[in-house]
């Protein structure tokens, strides 16, 4: 009778381990987020053939933190925190996901941006990668790394 019991317990836990659905990136995604660590490799800076890196690991009291939130509705909300606390250089804009790609559609700093991101999850949040032309010299050839942290806004 103890052998039935155990082997219905371990079924039952089977169960209920493999019905646990892990969320989808769709799902992943709508929560808000702080970066945490970027990277930005430009090889041929501003059509030169020297290579510019920009990295800030954001921990020793800097000028600005990037925040932002991405709602259900496919829409998502980014801005800065100074260093007095305060939220500035809101912009908003849309997004969605495909397989592991985010995608987001925003207007900043008087261009439309059309933004693609390899996304990989991690425990307290995800790393996004790009390829884009953050120097503006025309070629998508700038190596963007992004680490972030889930947050709670009030």
């Amino acid at each position: 009778m103890k052998l039935k019991y155990i082997f219905f317990i371990s079924c039952f836990g089977i169960l209920i381990v493999a019905c646990t659905k892990e969320k989808t990136l769709q799902e992943y995604m709508i929560d808000s987020w702080q970066t945490t660590y970027l990277k930005i490799e430009m090889p041929t800076y501003e059509k030169s053939d020297s290579l510019e890196v920009f990295e800030d690991k954001f921990d020793n009291n800097p000028e600005l933190i990037a925040q932002s939130k991405y709602n259900a509705d496919g829409t998502f909300n980014a801005w800065f925190i100074n260093k007095e606390n305060k939220r500035i250089s809101d912009s908003e804009g849309k997004w969605h996901v495909e397989n592991d790609s985010l995608f987001v559609e925003f207007f900043y700093d008087g261009r439309n941006m059309k933004i693609s991101y390899h996304i990989t999850k991690t425990n307290e949040g995800f790393i996004g990668k790009s390829n884009f032309d953050w120097d503006n010299d025309g070629e998508f050839d700038d190596a963007l790394t992004m680490k972030t942290k889930r947050i709670k806004l009030d």
